[in-house]
């Protein structure tokens, strides 16, 4: 069996193993990381050789752990990383290169469109009707996206979203509101079959699947890093944040909105949270706090895409591809019998 998993801003983590009556056998460490002494990799694959086949991640950690001689040094991996590469071995889990990646970037939605696409392109993949997908979105209307969980009182305040026109919708991810402002945001999703994150936790799937546009940003002169759980930043601020869903049918939907411009002083009218979290700071912190690409860059937001696009096809390959007339028309079925609903909007009020 053989797995593999690159630290997101670090090395490449490999191990081949074999599984003899219910233990791992033969296990194999190997990899582009630094580790120091050299007799510490074949300590680390005797103390992981012997483990249950159906050990976790911790386990495999800390038998790792208790390995290292002391004073040992493991740069661009951890004992974390090596348990986890163990995991997707045992899993068979894929890697990136064996998919044919299809790129979709349609013209302007609306907002409910946008968000039923989502639901009706993770299907598609989970069902294996569509290869494994990068989608840009496009729309030239605002709304406060907020996460499945969220309580739409808590979060927004109706007054102010109607004064400034932002409608509120319900995405079916977890996690918190976005300010979306015509024009003034990069949103991407990635649909994906399960296996490509297959014995990962969810901390480190959201890392692994934004590694890609980390690259992107660092090569326009960003010196962007992942921030546990799912926020992308720079020294000079919060620049976005992921949110993930995990389906039924064996597809991974993972999305990200990042900031390319930002009316700071609206959005801390618009959103209560915002507005709380910052009450004792002022709306020079909310500027401060989440700092936009188009600051940090001085580029159009076509720019920075095609930056985007063009990385992610140089790092995994990507065709043209388009959203069928069928897929199209399930999404509108979804935005009326689902996503513009009260019944969905108010599921949590």
């Amino acid at each position: 069996m053989h797995g593999e998993f690159k630290v997101p801003g670090g090395k490449l983590v490999v191990v081949d193993l074999d599984v003899v009556d219910g233990r791992l056998a033969e296990v194999r460490l190997s990899g582009d990381f630094f580790l120091e002494p050299d007799d510490a990799l074949p300590l680390i694959d005797r103390a992981l050789t012997g483990l249950p086949a159906d050990v976790d991640a911790k386990s495999i950690a800390a038998a790792v752990q208790s390995a290292l001689p002391e004073g040992a040094v493991m740069l661009g991996f951890s004992p974390e990383a090596v348990a986890t590469a163990v995991r997707r071995s045992l899993h068979r889990a894929t890697t990136w290169s064996d998919y044919d990646w299809q790129l979709v970037h349609p013209g302007p939605l609306s907002p409910l469109t946008h968000l039923a696409l989502d639901q009706v392109l993770a299907e598609e993949v989970g069902a294996g009707r569509r290869a494994p997908t990068l989608r840009i979105w496009e729309w030239n209307e605002p709304a406060v996206v907020i996460g499945s969980f969220q309580s739409v009182k808590n979060e927004v305040d109706p007054e102010a979203a109607a004064r400034f026109g932002f409608p509120v919708v319900r995405r079916i991810s977890g996690g918190g509101a976005m300010f979306m402002d015509a024009g003034a945001i990069i949103t991407y999703s990635l649909y994906a079959p399960v296996d490509l994150v297959q014995g990962m936790s969810f901390a480190d799937s959201y890392a692994y699947l934004d590694d890609w546009v980390l690259v992107a940003l660092r090569s326009l002169g960003i010196e962007a890093t992942y921030q546990p759980l799912n926020d992308i930043a720079s020294p000079a601020g919060k620049i976005g944040g992921a949110a993930q869903k995990r389906l039924a049918d064996g597809a991974v939907l993972h999305h990200v909105t990042m900031s390319y411009d930002l009316d700071a002083e609206k959005m801390v009218q618009v959103l209560r949270i915002g507005r709380e979290k910052l009450s004792d700071k002022g709306t020079k912190s909310a500027q401060k706090r989440v700092d936009p690409l188009r600051s940090q860059t001085g580029l159009p937001r076509a720019e920075i895409i095609d930056r985007m696009v063009d990385t992610f096809r140089s790092l995994h390959g990507l065709t043209d591809g388009e959203i069928t007339p069928e897929e199209y028309a399930r999404a509108e079925q979804l935005v009326a019998e689902k996503f513009g609903t009260d019944e969905w909007l108010y599921r949590v009020p």
